[in-house]
């Protein structure tokens, strides 16, 4: 039975065991592939510790699927099965199998920016490649130790989407790997940990106390009362690593780089179809920016892409020009009314092509919902009770979800034309824009001691050093004999 296990030291989990059955779906090349897909795709390019893959990310989720569904089963009286344990587990191991080159940056950019190209919408995302590819890896296992009926491959492709419609299994099951109903699930467990771990952060959210004080009724996942200030911690993470990681505009520019690379180099390429194709797709990881930068200098084909990739690796970068909120009673504003061709209209020199508009939709991973209010918790005596945000803390969020949109350039000449231009229309729409952000600025400093003119040109001496990578706050207020007062946006 030992021989049968293998056992994997984690930097986040300790030591992870998986029986024979799970290591039969993990050494084989469609799971071995996510080696080679960044979990947090351009963030590498940003920040150097986020140099983790799809790969232990899966892996992590997977053995927080088997621990909670093991630690439900200790329950009297709840429905288990060991089908349905290793059905779990597979599931949060297979999830994102799916995921093309640097991650979300293809489904999320590649895929709808080659809709418009091709002028048809492409409907896909990287849930159904893994259901793709967990037909294609189970196919490929002779024989698996582990019999799968059709009904169990239907089940774990509904685990994989959160649909607990298209399954007559226990549906508390499906509050595991990704949860529809309130979005706590150890997908979440595992990336939040894993994330700020590389980067480098701190996180004050605890899912191993979340999973222990976890308890089954009215067929689903409910916590221990006590544990609502815990979950409320977890959306607050999720929420800090979209702000100021994720999405960080600089990483932004890069994932719009990497989208135009790929989607000028579609005609060799032809990804709208390879995603539909098992034996192709295997071959689609991060390499292929390699494999366009080093492809035949005479290949006219991919010669864009080329000067694209070669602009990222020279950090010649899109320039982020700047951004404001949409304030959330101002349903009017869109993407009908603020886009690329009405920031060139309002311009002189301007096409659409120099100008990206960047709409994010920020939140607590239910849209304008507080996904809490959705979490059923319990007392000593498992009396199902909801709590209300007044009832644990006047400080909750009274809102949440923010809009952002964010203005970039492609071309670093035309920053100051295009944020003029983006002036006139914020003021045509009554919107503020960011008064933090001035044209050509390569860091974020605001409120700077004025006093002395000799002390400002020596600091933005040193910020043009800096280049594109921002200085945090020791390294203005330590700069040169004289100290510098400022706040920093980190």
């Amino acid at each position: 039975m030992f021989q049968e296990e293998k056992l994997i030291n984690d930097p986040i989990h300790g030591y992870m065991t998986f029986e024979k059955w799970a290591v039969e779906f993990i050494d084989t090349n469609e799971f071995q592939r996510l080696r080679d897909i960044k979990q947090l795709g351009a963030s590498y390019y940003v920040f150097p510790g986020a140099c983790h893959n799809r790969f232990e990310h899966s892996l992590g989720t997977a053995h927080l699927a088997y621990t909670l569904t093991k630690k439900l089963y200790e329950q009297k009286g709840i429905s288990k099965q060991d089908k349905d344990l290793e059905c779990v587990t597979l599931a949060a191991l297979c999830h994102d199998l799916g995921h093309g080159p640097f991650s979300h940056v293809f489904d999320n950019e590649v895929i709808p920016q080659l809709g418009k190209v091709l002028n048809h919408e492409i409907k896909w995302k990287h849930e159904n490649g893994s259901e793709m590819m967990l037909d294609h890896l189970y196919e490929s296992l002779e024989p698996p130790s582990i019999d799968l009926t059709t009904d169990d491959l239907k089940f774990i492709k509904a685990l994989i989407r959160g649909d607990r419609t298209e399954s007559e299994r226990s549906p508390y099951l499906f509050d595991i790997v990704s949860n529809s109903r309130n979005s706590i699930d150890v997908d979440k467990f595992d990336y939040l940990a894993r994330d700020c771990y590389y980067i480098g952060r701190k996180s004050l959210f605890d899912s191993s106390r979340l999973m222990k004080f976890s308890y089954v009724k009215d067929d689903q996942i409910m916590y221990y009362h006590k544990e609502c200030v815990n979950i409320y911690e977890m959306f607050h993470a999720r929420y800090f690593l979209h702000k100021r990681i994720y999405n960080h505009r600089v990483t932004r520019a890069i994932n719009f780089m990497i989208r135009d690379a790929l989607v000028k180099a579609n005609s060799k390429y032809h990804f709208e179809q390879i995603i539909y194709d098992p034996e192709k797709y295997i071959k689609l990881n991060d390499s292929i920016l390699y494999e366009i930068e080093y492809s035949d200098p005479n290949c006219k084909e991919l010669e864009d892409s080329r000067n694209i990739v070669k602009r990222i690796r020279q950090r010649k970068l899109y320039k982020f020009v700047n951004e404001c909120l949409i304030p959330k009673d101002r349903k009017g504003i869109t993407k009908g009314n603020l886009n690329e061709r009405e920031i060139a209209n309002c311009g002189k020199d301007l096409v659409e092509e120099d100008i990206i508009v960047d709409w994010q939709d920020l939140n607590y991973a239910k849209g304008e919902k507080n996904p809490v209010e959705s979490v059923k918790f319990y007392k000593k005596n498992f009396k199902v009770i909801k709590l209300k945000p007044d009832e644990i803390s006047y400080l909750f969020p009274k809102q949440y979800e923010e809009k952002i949109v964010r203005i970039y350039s492609r071309y670093p000449e035309k920053i100051d034309l295009i944020h003029e231009a983006f002036q006139k229309l914020a003021k045509r729409l009554d919107l503020t824009i960011n008064k933090g952000f001035l044209p050509g600025e390569k860091v974020d400093i605001l409120d700077i001691d004025q006093n002395d003119s000799d002390q400002d040109s020596q600091l933005f001496d040193a910020v043009e050093n800096f280049g594109d990578n921002q200085i945090n706050a020791n390294s203005v207020e330590n700069f040169g004999d004289n100290q510098i007062k400022s706040n920093v946006v980190q």
